[in-house]
């Protein structure tokens, strides 16, 4: 009786006839969605947040947001106790049929994201800037919210 490596028979690998399942599935889905209308589509289209980053050092907060392909004067800040608001809107530029496009990835619309921040804020102090799409918001914390360092007396 001669041995045939395992390497050789196909059919006898655990995992190819799952692989054949998942390729067919991939082409049902591809195939299903891919001259699906466009009207209907719509509703498949993602959400846009757009990504932030939080963090504080002694004397303030910071929030960064990647807001690119996003104007500046699209974007509202808002701040309330301490609950900063950050909503705006991308708009897709220029106009193109939906028909013509072969791929849309990017998301656009409006956002809203909203953040509890940890400590009070001096309101009249916050400032933003706006650089190569990253929104910087830099928010000094109130007096009372800054941590104060106590001397030790030794007797």
């Amino acid at each position: 009786m001669a041995l045939i490596p395992w390497t050789t028979y196909h059919d006898w690998e655990p995992f190819t006839r799952l692989r054949t399942i998942q390729d067919q599935f991939n082409r049902l889905f591809e195939d299903t969605f891919e001259n699906y209308p466009a009207a209907t589509r719509e509703g498949l289209e993602r959400k846009w947040l757009p990504l932030v980053d939080i963090y504080e050092d002694k004397d303030s907060f910071v929030v960064k947001a990647e807001l690119p392909g996003v104007k500046k004067e699209d974007v509202t800040i808002e701040i309330k106790d301490t609950v900063l608001t950050l909503s705006g809107e991308r708009k897709q530029e220029g106009e193109v049929k939906k028909e013509n496009y072969h791929r849309i990835e990017r998301v656009y619309g409006k956002f809203t994201r909203s953040f509890t921040l940890p400590g009070s804020v001096k309101i009249e102090g916050v400032h933003a800037q706006y650089k190569d799409g990253v929104l910087e918001i830099t928010l000094p914390k109130a007096e009372k919210a800054k941590p104060k360092s106590i001397p030790i007396e030794v007797k």
